[in-house]
């Protein structure tokens, strides 16, 4: 400041000390060292800044970039998933910030079969047209791993893995259970475990609304009919369903946070399909 005021009012620097120039060039030298010293407590001490949130969302990012021309469905995907976490997050309180980020990872693992996955196949045929329910659900789970070991790789913050280890939980891979119950000759003998994600399920909020609003945004694309009703109903059940599946079991949730997050579900997917409230007459 010192400098400052002399370069203003005397237009030279003949009344500033060495000692204003030294205090002037340690200030720049720890600003330009703050960033590197972000990096290294983070490292040290195992959380991750706002700062490096905001980087790892951009969509620029050479991970999201690969997502989005290898897998554009899913692509898309995450980022109506996003929305959906960071709305609930304002809602009910939490790091919305962190839930985006997660969100926007969460899938990574499809980029590396993504014509398995209904959202990035084009035309009519199905990749699982030739394989047994099991070997389906095999590939579909391991999207989770392979999510997992790509994060890794790229050096992820461990929190932003969490939300891929966890978007799933224990749940199963319903389509193809149900499908293999149905054409086995002895139900008996369907192993369920080959059916069932491996794991954990949600320990925190923010990856709890993840697990919600993933499966909330993928089951209304598939809707015949987008209704309000349709929405409505499509909502409840499926997050009643998890309850039910006690998926939420280690997630700090209140009913009334659940109560919350179904509302602005609803009336996000209602906004994003362009459904009109029916009003009484």
């Amino acid at each position: 400041m010192r400098i400052g005021v002399a370069l203003i009012f005397d237009a030279g620097l003949e009344n500033v000390s060495w000692n204003d120039i030294g205090i002037f060039a340690m200030n720049a030298l720890f600003t330009m060292l703050s960033l590197p010293l972000i990096f290294l407590f983070e490292r040290l001490f195992g959380f991750v800044t706002d700062m490096t949130l905001l980087e790892l969302s951009n969509t620029n990012t050479p991970l999201l970039r690969k997502l989005a021309s290898e897998a554009p469905g899913t692509f898309q995907h995450v980022m109506q998933v996003a929305d959906l976490c960071e709305e609930a997050l304002f809602a009910i309180g939490g790091n919305m910030l962190l839930a985006r980020t997660g969100a926007m990872y969460h899938d990574i693992g499809k980029v590396k079969n993504p014509l398995y996955f209904t959202e990035n196949q084009h035309g009519k045929y199905n990749m699982h047209a030739d394989m047994s329910y099991e070997e389906s659900a095999s590939i579909i789970i391991q999207h989770v791993i392979d999510g997992i070991e790509i994060c890794r790789k790229f050096h992820v913050p461990d929190q932003i893995i969490d939300f891929v280890r966890t978007h799933h939980g224990t749940r199963r891979t319903e389509y193809f259970y149900q499908m293999a119950l149905r054409e086995s000759v002895d139900p008996t003998e369907v192993n369920e475990q080959d059916f069932r994600y491996h794991g954990p399920i949600p320990f925190t909020k923010e990856t709890a609304v993840l697990m919600m609003a993933d499966s909330v945004e993928a089951a209304s694309r598939s809707l015949a009919d987008k209704t309000e009703e349709a929405i409505n109903k499509l909502v409840d059940n499926i997050i009643d369903t998890q309850i039910r599946d006690n998926q939420f079991d280690n997630a700090n949730l209140t009913f009334r946070d659940i109560t919350t997050i179904k509302k602005v579900f609803k009336k996000k997917l209602m906004n994003i399909y362009h459904v009109r409230i029916a009003y009484p007459v």
